[in-house]
């Protein structure tokens, strides 16, 4: 019985390491600066990002997951890159240790087309986006990203 439960701490002991990525996306409409949301499936609200691959850089992915999953592309500013860390449990139940790093970026595209991961997408100016996002590590994201981009 004791050998068991060191087992499993030992097991649980020896995280998973996961990197993502992810766009704060805006646009300027009418002087106003509008912030992308997504909708996911799994019913909460935050930017589009994902999963780093292999020989990818973090700004590499991060685009190319905002392309996947919304088909608008960007331009990054430079100077700013936010991240978070935080832990949750695969399909098999290991627990993973997941750090997510955001960039700002730019769009002058319209149309949105959702990759099968969202329900739907909202382009809100800063405080309904901040009231919208499900999480707080992504809620200080958007401070962050706005106060960069309001200097």
């Amino acid at each position: 019985m004791i050998e068991e439960k060191l087992n499993y701490l030992w097991c649980n002991m020896n995280l998973k390491k996961q990197y993502s990525a992810g766009i704060v996306l805006y646009k300027m409409h009418n002087g106003e600066r509008l912030y992308l949301l997504l909708h996911y499936i799994s019913g909460h609200w935050d930017f589009a990002k994902g999963k780093i691959e292999p020989g990818e850089t973090k700004e590499q992915a991060a685009l190319r997951e905002l392309q996947e999953e919304t088909s608008l592309s960007a331009d990054l500013m430079d100077g700013f890159e936010d991240s978070f860390d935080y832990m949750f449990k695969d399909r098999s139940g290991h627990l993973i240790n997941k750090t997510v790093y955001f960039f700002v970026g730019q769009t002058t595209q319209q149309g949105v087309q959702l990759s099968r991961e969202h329900k739907n997408f909202s382009w809100l100016p800063y405080e309904q986006a901040l009231a919208r996002l499900t999480y707080q590590n992504a809620r200080q994201v958007l401070k962050n990203a706005q106060s960069f981009l309001s200097k």
